[in-house]
């Protein structure tokens, strides 16, 4: 492992986080006369998803065109979101790399983007902790994580997840207990891994790990989650970076994907309206707009 090159890239960064203002007044992600705008994008990505039809492109182009016209910046905003959920959601060619039963490596990652170096990150997502334990789901995004990390001998490994569940006394962490089945049941250095140990969404997570992923100089991310989530986290932190972006702060290419197959759980059967709710979230949407989302995807499908 490259120690080096990452003590280097820790203290690159410590200096430049050293040198930014202290107190400054953080703006609002967008354009408040936007509001409406972007809860009629989002909501015709998801009808775009889950009730295809020849209507679709324009009226989601309609939406980028207003909110261009109010403000560039959202503009951009707006036309990242789409493009990338255009590329996830509606590519019918777009394929997720999951790990083979009994693999211990990602073969197939092998000839990707990807780059064997400190300067990309593994993001590995959590999941719900029962009676403060790991889950064979989380056990299962952790084993990917392992393969990937086993193909990507110079790369970091970032967990994340807070204190789950209702029934955990000892108040263990998604994050902490990821980082201890990596190193005690998978063999990874524990110094290649990073946690965050307080996120309990996908859009904490996002929140969270941008900032370990600036402390430490990485500018490429890919998200090792279960295969119904992938799309879920990637939109969620594609969103984040292009705010970022917009913000002038610290954003990141969202490289390939990895992931754990399984079956979605009843209660994540929606996961491109989790991503849209979440992504409104991020916007700070107005109640009401938010509302009409939900209304109108309850109209698209039950």
């Amino acid at each position: 492992m490259a120690i080096l090159k990452r003590i280097i890239l820790l203290c690159a960064a410590l200096l430049l986080s050293g040198s930014s203002a202290l107190g400054e007044a953080v703006p609002p992600p967008i354009d408040g006369r936007n509001a409406e705008a972007f809860g009629r994008l989002l909501t015709g990505l998801v009808q775009a998803y889950e009730a295809p039809s020849a209507s679709d492109d324009d009226a989601i182009d309609a939406a980028l065109a207003d909110i261009r016209s109010v403000s560039e910046a959202d503009g951009l905003l707006a036309s990242a979101i789409a493009e990338h959920w255009r590329a996830v959601y509606l590519n019918p060619d777009y394929s997720l790399h999951c790990l083979p039963r009994g693999a211990t490596e990602a073969e197939s990652l092998a000839g990707s983007a990807i780059p064997d170096s400190p300067s990309h990150a593994f993001v590995v997502l959590g999941f719900k902790l029962l009676d403060g334990e790991m889950t064979n789901e989380l056990r299962g995004r952790c084993r990917a994580a392992a393969a990937a990390a086993r193909s990507f001998p110079e790369t970091w490994l970032i967990c994340s997840g807070g204190a789950t569940g209702s029934n955990n006394p000892q108040h263990h962490t998604e994050g902490g207990l990821m980082k201890d089945f990596l190193v005690k049941r998978c063999g990874i250095t524990p110094e290649r891994i990073l946690t965050d140990e307080k996120a309990m969404t996908t859009l904490d997570n996002a929140r969270k790990t941008f900032e370990i992923l600036e402390s430490y100089g990485i500018g490429t991310i890919t998200i090792v989650t279960s295969s119904y989530h992938q799309r879920w986290g990637q939109m969620v932190y594609l969103a984040m970076s292009a705010l970022n972006r917009n913000r002038g702060g610290y954003s990141v290419e969202i490289i390939d994907n990895y992931c754990y197959e399984t079956k979605a759980p009843e209660t994540y059967q929606h996961d491109d309206r989790f991503a849209a709710n979440q992504i409104a979230e991020l916007l700070e949407l107005p109640t009401e707009v938010t509302s009409a989302m939900r209304k109108a995807f309850r109209r698209i499908r039950p």
